[in-house]
């Protein structure tokens, strides 16, 4: 280790714990101190520390609190040094310079809390989260970053190929350059997933069978392609006139889909594009066999959630040590998926003798009866339309329904709040059948209990 005064004027990146007995803690590095450089290479961000660690040995420039510098010569051995910092990505997010015709933003009402209204468009978000970029915020140098890094796989709003269409729909004149970046993508064989949400009278029928067409060139590299209808909530004031996509559109997007999948199947042994669960919902159409969701890679755009949820909970079911006590138990969803609910909770109560279960479809009145899916439901939409209602021993709610890793609805409505208001004990349930299942025959079950470190919300997943 070599002390020497501070040379250089960037702050680099604050460290705000050092793990103990990490290599980082028994070199004396505290937090409060500062990584300026790794081998001679400032530290942009995570994927850069991240890269420059996984070596045999570096050297780290250090500034600690006092001003001096030091320069750490380090044998780690591929090893974590053990630092945090104090910004999970090391820098500044990056915010969506897009105003999409559909983006669900532009359509809450003002007074939620403020982190609801932020557009994000950080590929880095992609490969931490899964979220899915537009890439119109990208340059040359962030593509070649990725493609250098092997930062894989990058999930990517496509929308449409038609580079006009593109520029309409996001609104935004380089959203059709943005394009070329797919080409890019594909000739250095980084991994990626596409997103299309469906707007009537922009990218469907023919435009959605060009966006397919064109996308399929791309396959295998591009693994999977998901269709999700576009969400329309009542405030839409100024904006864009969308129209919800029908039964009968659904299942021409269906048909339109399947037909894909056939040619998928024989040039490339797997299916590729999928529409979500929403579209066979509205097409009141069977879901596909499980063998055809290719191993659930969308699952967080709700391509095979309701058939994931079906066959887990059959397979849960077959091996169910039931609980003897006897009594009704309440499921709270959303819309769309009542009539399936239902089904499922009659498959639960025959292996389950002595549960009854009641389940209870929520109507959207915050954002409007066209959105039907749990994930956008309020404590007050909850309340009201359960009070007075026979909600047995406990009121059984997924966990999407809550603020990520807390208790709290989108109107910040607590959970404990809402059991004072309807004067029942609630239960946060996991997204799995196993979860649900479990939670229907153990009273003391909760998702923190079988699933330490459970995570909620579905929050910024559509761009």
């Amino acid at each position: 280790m070599q002390k020497k005064p501070a040379e250089s004027s960037a702050e680099g990146q604050l460290i705000i714990d050092v793990q103990k007995k990490s290599i980082a803690d028994q070199l004396g590095v505290c937090p409060g101190d500062r990584l300026l450089s790794i081998d001679g290479h400032p530290i942009e961000d995570v994927f850069d520390y991240r890269y420059r660690i996984d070596v045999s040995s570096m050297v780290m420039d250090v500034l600690k609190e006092n001003g001096e510098e030091w320069e750490l010569d380090i044998e780690n051995d591929y090893e974590d040094p053990g630092l945090t910092f104090e910004n999970g990505l090391m820098s500044e997010y990056r915010s969506c310079t897009n105003h999409c015709i559909f983006c669900f933003i532009d359509q809450m009402p003002k007074g939620l809390r403020s982190t609801l209204y932020f557009k994000d468009d950080d590929s880095r978000l992609s490969f931490l989260q899964g979220n899915y970029v537009t890439l119109t915020n990208m340059k040359e140098k962030d593509i070649r970053r990725i493609i250098s890094y092997r930062l894989e796989p990058i999930n990517i709003s496509v929308q449409t190929t038609n580079p006009e269409l593109r520029c309409r729909m996001l609104n935004n004149r380089f959203a059709g350059d943005a394009l070329k970046y797919l080409k890019e993508l594909y000739d250095a064989g980084i991994e990626m997933n596409g997103q299309i949400v469906l707007c009537r009278g922009y990218n469907d029928k023919g435009e959605l069978h060009r966006t397919l067409s064109d996308l399929m060139q791309f396959a295998p590299v591009m693994q999977s392609v998901s269709v999700v209808p576009v969400g329309l909530s009542k405030f839409r004031e100024k904006l864009t006139a969308l129209e919800p996509i029908g039964k009968e559109e659904a299942k021409e997007v269906i048909a339109a889909i399947e037909g894909f999948q056939k040619e998928a199947m024989k040039k490339f042994g797997m299916h590729f594009v999928h529409a979500s669960d929403e579209f066979y919902l509205l097409a009141q159409m069977p879901f596909p066999e499980e063998k055809r969701y290719d191993g659930y890679l969308q699952l967080e755009n709700g391509v095979g959630m309701m058939r994931l949820l079906e066959e887990e909970i059959k397979d849960a079911a077959a091996d169910i040590e039931a609980q003897s006590l006897p009594e009704t138990v309440s499921i709270g969803t959303g819309m769309l998926a009542g009539e399936f609910m239902k089904k499922q909770a009659g498959r639960i109560e025959k292996a389950i003798p002595g549960k009854k279960i009641r389940v209870y479809p929520i109507e959207n009145h915050f954002f409007g009866n066209q959105i039907t899916v749990s994930g956008l439901l309020t404590g007050k939409d909850i309340a009201e339309q359960l009070a007075g209602k026979d909600l047995g021993t406990r009121l059984l709610l997924p966990s999407n329904m809550f603020r990520s890793g807390e208790e709290v609805f989108l109107d910040d409505m607590t959970k404990s709040e809402l059991e004072k208001k309807l004067n029942v004990c609630i239960k946060i349930v996991g997204t799995s059948g196993y979860d649900l299942l479990n939670a229907v025959n153990d009273p003391a079950y909760t998702a923190e209990t079988f699933y330490p470190g459970y995570e909620t919300g579905n929050e910024g997943k559509e761009k």
